[in-house]
């Protein structure tokens, strides 16, 4: 077996603590070779072995990496990927790749000419809920789809002080939940022919929007993706087809149990989903049933990435998803401007 690539991460705030750090460190092909941080003592603490440098370029000056994580602010994103791609080195950045599909182009057509791979960060394709989700699809038991519905919520009424709540800085649901819902569904029905928006903040003293509610417009379906900061029951997915419906309740478990220090590879990781209902016209009668929902694997994205750069295997999530994602979000954004229903198109 090869030796497992080098990572290094870019970051150590709460996603490259809690996504990206402890994934790799336990995918047995990848490592945590080296981390940027102003804050380091965390970072030694717990990953003694690796090596702890202040910034980007000094990060960039270790010539034995294989690969750069960007797990910072949303408005550095772009900048900090260029540089990476720029110096020769592969790059997976944190969603939202950019702030807006242009640039998301720039880095396309930079790692293209470089012969880099540009990785979105869209792990949530590993979510067990999505996996079941895509296996009854493939599988036709729902027949044609006729409404797809994907929810992202939680109940968070009161606003904090940080990044990710400022509008200016690339903060929000939208650009927050919003790139794993629309590349959810993109991964499922490809891309939607129009897109409809509604962007609002709801909660008292917001400055970012905290809602958002997005209908994809396919040629026989819509798909209706809702996420807000004040909702404490939702469902998860909601599914109708010409032979049957699915609901699902509760996210995947794999957040949580990250932030509770279990790791992939620990018993019960990835486990513990709620099942799904499934009501179906089997024959001439109609049947209600469980559907167990699979395991999550965070650490797929990680085999995937290793095998995309060791062995040329074409990586799951696109630099087009990638640019696709931030298109659909450009769109949402002009339709909840404007009020109208907007036709998606890629830029030639």
């Amino acid at each position: 077996m090869s030796s497992p690539l080098k990572i290094g991460l870019m970051g150590y705030g709460f996603a490259g603590q809690t996504f990206h750090a402890p994934v790799i460190a336990h995918c047995a092909q990848t490592a945590v070779a080296a981390i940027a941080t102003s804050q380091p003592g965390r970072a030694r603490a717990d990953f003694p072995d690796a090596t702890i440098v202040a910034d980007l370029d000094a990060l960039l000056a270790l010539h034995d990496l294989d690969c750069v994580v960007i797990a910072t602010p949303n408005d550095t994103h772009f900048d900090l990927a260029r540089r990476t791609l720029a110096s020769g080195k592969h790059v997976v950045v944190d969603k939202p790749v950019t702030l807006t599909a242009a640039q998301a182009r720039q880095l396309a057509a930079l790692a293209h000419e470089r012969a880099l791979l540009f990785a979105p960060f869209h792990n949530r394709r590993w979510d067990g809920d999505f996996l079941t989700v895509r296996e009854l699809l493939n599988a036709g038991l729902l027949g044609r789809v006729t409404h797809f519905e994907s929810h992202f919520d939680r109940f968070r009424p009161l606003v904090r002080q940080r990044w990710r709540e400022d509008a200016a800085r690339g903060g929000g649901l939208l650009y927050d939940l919003g790139p794993h819902l629309i590349d959810q569904t993109l991964a499922l029905f490809g891309v939607p022919q129009t897109v409809t928006a509604f962007v609002h903040t709801r909660r008292d003293g917001g400055s970012a929007p905290d809602y958002a509610h997005l209908v994809l417009g396919y040629a026989q379906h819509e798909a209706v993706l809702h996420a807000s900061a004040l909702a404490a029951f939702a469902p998860r997915f909601v599914i109708h087809g010409t032979r049957g419906s699915y609901l699902k309740n509760g996210l995947d478990t794999q957040e949580d149990q990250l932030k509770a220090g279990l790791r992939p590879g620990n018993a019960g990781f990835g486990g513990g989903n709620d099942a799904g209902q499934l009501h179906l016209l089997e024959g001439d009668k109609e049947t209600e049933r469980a559907l167990p929902t699979a395991d999550g694997d965070y650490a797929g994205f990680y085999r995937a990435l290793a095998a995309s750069i060791r062995d040329r295997v074409p990586f799951p999530v696109s630099a087009q998803d990638a640019i696709d994602v931030m298109t659909v979000i450009e769109l949402a954004m002009e339709s909840a401007g404007s009020g109208r229903t907007v036709a998606f198109a890629r830029e030639a």
